[in-house]
Order: C-alpha cells, then sequence, then structure tokens
C-alpha cells in the first residue's frame, strides 16, 4: 500500500510538470518593447549610421535594458522588431522572442523560459524521483531474475526491461538536473553560460546573480508553500531583472536593475508579478536603494542608453 501511495504521488507530480512544461505559452516581450510603426519606416529608410542610431535611442531611452550586444548597440531584433529586454533572446523554431529564454527543448516541443521555467524544473525533478522509485522497487525482482529465483515466464523479461530503463534515464535526468540546478544557483541560463551577458561596463557572466537565496526566489517565489508545486510563483515580469552591475555602471549609478519597469505581457496564464511588487524587495538589503532614491531616479532610467551601432541579432 505505502508503494503503491508513493508511486501515484510520484506519478501525478511528475505527469502535472510535464503538462504544464508542455503547454505553458513562451512569454513574449510586451508592446513596449515593440517600435512604434513609425519608428519601423524610419529604421527602414535611413541608412546605417547616427539616424538609426537615434531611432533605437529614442526607442530605447524609457526601457530598462541594461544588456548590449558584442559591439556596444542595443539589442534589436529585426525579425519581431523590437527592442530585445534584457536576457531575451529571438527562438529560431518559434520564429519569435522568449522572455529569459534557457534553450527550446524538443522533449517538450516548446521553449523553456521565463513563463515555464520552473516548471522544467519540477519536471526534472520528479522524473528523476519517479524513475529512481520504479529502479529501486523493481531490484529485488532484477536480482532473483539473475539468481534464477523467477518463475520461467515472459514476465521475468518486462522487469529486467523496467530496471534498465528506468536505471538508464535516472543517470541522464540526474545530470541533466545537477546541471539547472547549479544554473539556478548562478542565476544564469543555458545561453549565457555560452555567451556571457554583455554590460556598458563590460561583459561578467555573474552579472544577474545576488546569491544564492535571493536567485532561488526569483525561479521559485517568495511563498515556500508553492515551490514544490508546478504553479507559477517566479518574481518578476521577465522583460528586467536585478543586477548586481548596474549600480557600477557611471552613466546609471544609483538605479537597481529593472526597478522601473512596470510593463506586462498582454496573454498571462498566470498571475503577473511587476518588478516594484517582487523582484524589487530582491535588492532591497542594501540601504543606499530607498523607495526614495528609486522613485526620484525611476525617469532617468535608459535615458543615457545610447545605441552606439545597430546590430542584428538572434
Amino acid at each position: 500500500v505505502v508503494c503503491l501511495v508513493a508511486y501515484h504521488i510520484f506519478f501525478m507530480l511528475f505527469v502535472w510538470s510535464y503538462w504544464k512544461t508542455i503547454f505553458t505559452l513562451p512569454m513574449n516581450p510586451s508592446k513596449e518593447f515593440h517600435l512604434s510603426y513609425s519608428d519601423k519606416e524610419s529604421l527602414e529608410r535611413e541608412p546605417r549610421g547616427e539616424s538609426q542610431q537615434e531611432v533605437l535611442r529614442r526607442a530605447a531611452k524609457d526601457l530598462p535594458i541594461y544588456t548590449r550586444t558584442m559591439s556596444g548597440a542595443i539589442r534589436y531584433c529585426d525579425r519581431c522588431h523590437l527592442v530585445k529586454p534584457d536576457r531575451c533572446h529571438h527562438c529560431s523554431v518559434c520564429d519569435k522572442c522568449i522572455l529569459k529564454m534557457d534553450h527550446h527543448c524538443p522533449w517538450v516541443n516548446n521553449c523553456v523560459g521565463f513563463s515555464n521555467y520552473k516548471f522544467f524544473l519540477l519536471f526534472l525533478a520528479y522524473s528523476l524521483l519517479y524513475c529512481l522509485f520504479i529502479a529501486a522497487t523493481d531490484l529485488q525482482y532484477f536480482i532473483k531474475f539473475w539468481t534464477n529465483g523467477l518463475p520461467d515466464t515472459q514476465a521475468k523479461f518486462h522487469i529486467m526491461f523496467l530496471f534498465f530503463a528506468a536505471a538508464m534515464f535516472s543517470v541522464s535526468l540526474s545530470s541533466l538536473f545537477g546541471y539547472h540546478c547549479w544554473l539556478v544557483s548562478k542565476n544564469k541560463s543555458t545561453l549565457e553560460v555560452f555567451r556571457a551577458p554583455i554590460f556598458r561596463h563590460r561583459t561578467d557572466k555573474n552579472g544577474f546573480s545576488l546569491g544564492f537565496s535571493k536567485n532561488l526566489r526569483q525561479v521559485f517565489g517568495d511563498e515556500k508553500k508553492y515551490w514544490l508545486l508546478p504553479v507559477f510563483s517566479s518574481l518578476g515580469d521577465g522583460c528586467s531583472f536585478p543586477t548586481c552591475l548596474v549600480n557600477q555602471d557611471p552613466e546609471q549609478a544609483s538605479t537597481p536593475g529593472g526597478l522601473s519597469s512596470t510593463s506586462k505581457s498582454e496573454n498571462l496564464l498566470f498571475p503577473a508579478k511587476p518588478l516594484r511588487d517582487s523582484q524589487s524587495h530582491l535588492l532591497t538589503d542594501t540601504p543606499s536603494w530607498s523607495d526614495t532614491s528609486a522613485k526620484a531616479e525611476k525617469g532617468k532610467v535608459g535615458m543615457s542608453n545610447p545605441a552606439l551601432t545597430m546590430e542584428n541579432e538572434t
């Protein structure tokens, strides 16, 4: 009875998280990041140079954007016609920009990003527990198979196949789950491991890391009762993120990363949490970042973000 109860608990959590990972739509940049019709025409009409830089500068001046391309330009997607938010990338499979994109997973036929990254982690965790439970409960019969302790029927071959399948999936899932746990602890995505984010002042692979506890809360949220359930509880809006490096930027010295973002996605399947209500408190441990100074500097965010050159990036 205990084994049956445990089995069905693991199975239900595994199916639930797998379902949520597959059917949660990837979150796209909000309309504030899209170029207006006039800006699109200006960008297409003007030759590459100062004119195009001025168009992007005007479009991005009020946006909470701190990362740049390798050449120092504002990150712009010429397929979606938008200024890319921090940690956003264009998926060639989905053919659209995905907020905090980690990778496109063929096993779930979906992009893993801000909207479903927690679900993907839980899917890996529960599938690993599920396979380990099956391998552990099948082990005694697997041993009897090799010692001729089982009746000579076709069922013994099913036992052998089940153990090998569960054991092999356990090995592969443990390495993948361990890798993504490391990513969460460092507040990185898979894409950021291969190409570190570039800020105005320098490239820094740990630019978004705020410490293990705060990094964990960005993905799983503040309420621990939801951590183990496939329900959306991640902090923020997906368009902006706190960073430990913004206050080192001489042009944006007193504004915490993403504090001024109030943008939301239009088609949310989960509660929207603006950065000012959820993520900004991750930065309040620093006394200099007070509510008064944040409001005073709010209108200045992005005012000094000139596009040095326009560089298309996927």
